[in-house]
């Protein structure tokens, strides 16, 4: 039921009262303007549609970012990240209140972003925006609209297939390593030190390239599921949410028995953001181009394939469960492909074939 009353400064006020809740109310210039409002109201309530809108139009996008960093964030897997992305809507879009937070702002925002960063990039912070806002209708029952299932998604360009080519692994673990320089300090002894002196950082790559684990994986690695008898190491706790077991190879136990054992248990006590800062400086020393930390991963998986190993085996190394996502981890060297055929060929290669016997007659 809708009433409509003429305030002392002028104004029209409607107020709309829906049974079993607050009544809602809005301030119009016009009469017209008030019963219209109010006749969409009572239609909305009539067919079951009516959404009390009084806390989304005074909650900003920055109001419920803090909440959801605060309440949600610490519990997720990729908390590091997605901190990330709240704080950029945080800045772009925080000012607006979450009724304004239309596929329209948003698609006006996706546009922007792309003309600084990659499509996937946008993706990834428009699928944290979206759960922040399934958890917005979930949790807390507010009712806004999810809009970025509303919005066009940007197309990604294909996956990457980069991999270590030439001698750029050796190039990269030269750059990783501590040592004298050729070049003679002017104010002091000795000549200035070239690499890094970081004692984890080197085993990190080729640990990572040994065994296909993440990044993260790495890094929260501790030395109590480290079993170097049985050449096993056990995670715990994996992005996809399930423990695995990945097996070590002599390289990797050989890097392994190598290194210091800090106390706190971890196997490589670095942060993300100072694997990030070493990885760039090696990677400018070494001259390497076009290399992330991830492709290590990729060069992992491709190699675990060239070895021999069918879909199922490296899928319980890497630790994928989607095989159409491991594929797109999966780039076999083609040069590897033709030496492989060339020996399968070799051999079905028929020998020298044994002569031929001439049939018996028959003597009668």
């Amino acid at each position: 039921m809708a009433s409509i009353v003429q305030r002392a400064s002028g104004l029209w006020q409607a107020k709309v009262r829906k049974a079993g809740a607050k009544p809602v109310s809005r301030t119009f210039a016009t009469k017209l303007q008030a019963r219209e409002w109010a006749a969409a109201q009572e239609a909305d309530i009539a067919r079951g549609d009516w959404r009390d809108l009084r806390i989304a139009r005074r909650m900003t996008v920055t109001q419920l970012l803090n909440r959801y960093e605060s309440d949600v964030l610490p519990g997720k897997k990729s908390r590091h990240v997605a901190k990330y992305h709240v704080a950029r809507f945080r800045e772009d879009l925080g000012h607006l209140v979450l009724t304004a937070l239309t596929g329209a702002a948003l698609a006006e925002w996706r546009d922007a972003r792309l003309r600084c960063v990659a499509a996937a990039t946008v993706n990834r912070e428009l699928s944290t925006l979206g759960g922040v806002l399934t958890w917005a209708r979930k949790d807390l029952g507010l009712p806004i609209e999810h809009v970025v299932s509303a919005i066009r998604r940007p197309v990604q360009g294909r996956a990457r297939d980069r991999r270590l080519e030439g001698d750029e692994e050796q190039r990269l673990l030269d750059a990783l390593e501590d040592h004298a320089g050729d070049v003679q300090g002017t104010k002091r002894a000795g000549a200035y030190r070239v690499g890094t002196r970081n004692p984890w950082m080197r085993p990190l790559v080729q640990i990572a390239i040994e065994t296909a684990m993440r990044q993260g994986e790495l890094l929260a690695l501790t030395w109590d599921n480290v079993d170097l008898k049985t050449q096993t190491a056990h995670l715990e706790d994996t992005k996809n949410g399930e423990s695995r077991t990945v097996p070590l190879t002599g390289r990797a136990v050989a890097v392994l028995e190598a290194l210091p054992r800090p106390p706190g248990g971890r196997m490589f006590p670095l942060t993300a953001q100072a694997v990030e800062l070493a990885w760039k400086r090696a990677c400018k020393r070494a001259g390497i181009e076009g290399l992330h930390f991830h492709d290590l991963r990729h060069e992992a998986a491709s190699r675990l394939f060239e070895l021999g190993l069918n879909v199922m085996e490296v899928a319980s190394i890497t630790g994928h469960k989607d095989l159409r996502s491991l594929k797109r981890y999966t780039h076999i060297d083609p040069a590897h492909l033709a030496r492989k055929i060339a020996d399968l060929k070799s051999q079905q290669q028929p020998g020298p074939s044994a002569p031929r016997r001439g049939r018996k007659k028959n003597a009668g």
